[in-house]
């Protein structure tokens, strides 16, 4: 009795399996945002997440959110990365134009350093 109870069961299951999709996954309107330009997800940045929430009657603002700080003290963070690596790139292109630069005074010194034909060594060559 077991068996064919297994074989329906199986045969159910055949049928009403989910459908497997090997397509990402993105997030409602994420290719409409990146398109315009606009954050991948509405929370990034813009106005809704870096502006405050409110204000006081006299025109001051709120005091800013933990997300907000946290938010301001990342891009500090990293406007500090960008400028430490640019002045490392900065440096390195300095020494690889004066390690060029040496170089060629070497090659000119090199050359400088050769025999040079003398006399009537043009006139014996005819």
């Amino acid at each position: 009795m077991a068996a064919p109870l297994r074989s329906l069961c199986s045969a159910a299951l055949k049928h009403h399996c989910r459908p497997f999709s090997s397509t990402s996954w993105s997030q409602a309107g994420q290719i409409w945002r990146q398109s315009y330009g606009l954050p991948a997800k509405g929370s990034e940045y813009g106005p809704l997440t870096d502006l405050p929430d409110w204000s006081f009657a006299d025109g001051r603002a709120g005091p800013p959110l933990k997300g907000q700080v946290r938010r301001q003290q990342e891009r500090v963070a990293f406007a500090r990365r960008v400028v430490s690596l640019s002045s490392e790139v900065d440096k390195g292109m300095q020494q690889w134009r004066e390690k060029k630069e040496a170089e060629v005074q070497a090659e000119i010194h090199r050359k400088s350093l050769l025999l040079k034909p003398k006399g009537n060594y043009k006139l014996k060559k005819k």
